[in-house]
């Protein structure tokens, strides 16, 4: 073998181990900027926040939620059990007029309860299944993180002195929590037409449908409760 091929095997096996090593190297660093940026929508903006703006941060802490919890599939409803939770949220919904405070705690409860029967972890490790819920439902996450700290603030007596605020961010509470419920009891053929809608959606769009503003909300919607 001359040495002008032995040469050319050595590039050769060189390059190939540089690529190999790239591309470890971004496998082990997860998904990129772009790409979290994109699967969690207003959720990153959240992280990125929460991290004084730093993005690098938030996508390490967005990148680790993924590596945990990415695998996760959803157990599927039963038809009986989905008008169940379907029934219980409307109750919710009507007892809001005569005790907000009963309505937003079972509200909380009912989404814990429910992702817990679809999968994620259990309701009793609210941090990590909040984790899991936003690397699979990041588009509405955020209406149970608010329920569960309204109930938390209303449990500690940290509630806004003036009743009608406490009350209407009750209401608003329950409103951005109904979509993380339609997409927790929606089968799944009907679920991921409404995730790939969000994501073809600009950011605007995506933001109003996070937040439940532009989502139709339910019965009582600007209707008062009793003490507002």
């Amino acid at each position: 073998m001359s040495t002008g091929v032995i040469i050319a095997l050595i590039v050769i096996v060189a390059a190939v181990i540089v690529v190999a090593a790239v591309l470890t190297l971004r496998a082990r660093r997860g998904p990129g900027g772009q790409n979290l940026k994109r699967r969690f929508g207003p959720e990153y903006d959240r992280a990125v926040a929460r991290h004084d703006g730093d993005a690098k941060a938030a996508e390490h802490e967005l990148a680790e939620r993924v590596e945990r919890h990415g695998s996760l599939r959803e157990r599927p409803l039963e038809p009986a059990q989905r008008e169940q939770y379907e029934a219980r949220w409307t109750a919710a919904q009507e007892r809001f007029v005569d005790s907000p405070q009963e309505a937003v705690a079972e509200a909380d409860r009912l989404l814990a309860e429910l992702a817990a029967v679809r999968g994620f972890p259990d309701g009793a490790q609210y941090e990590e299944q909040l984790d899991a819920l936003s690397v699979h439902h990041a588009h509405h996450v955020h209406g149970y993180r608010r329920v569960h700290r309204v109930v938390g603030a209303a449990g500690s007596g940290a509630q806004n002195g003036d009743g009608r605020s406490g009350t209407e961010e009750m209401r608003e509470a329950m409103v951005e929590a109904r979509a993380l419920f339609e997409d927790l009891v929606r089968p799944a053929r009907h679920r991921e037409e409404s995730r790939k809608s969000v994501e073809r959606s600009d950011g605007g769009t995506a933001q109003g449908r996070s937040d439940g503003r532009a989502h139709q909300p339910w019965g009582f919607t600007r209707r008062h409760a009793k003490g507002s």
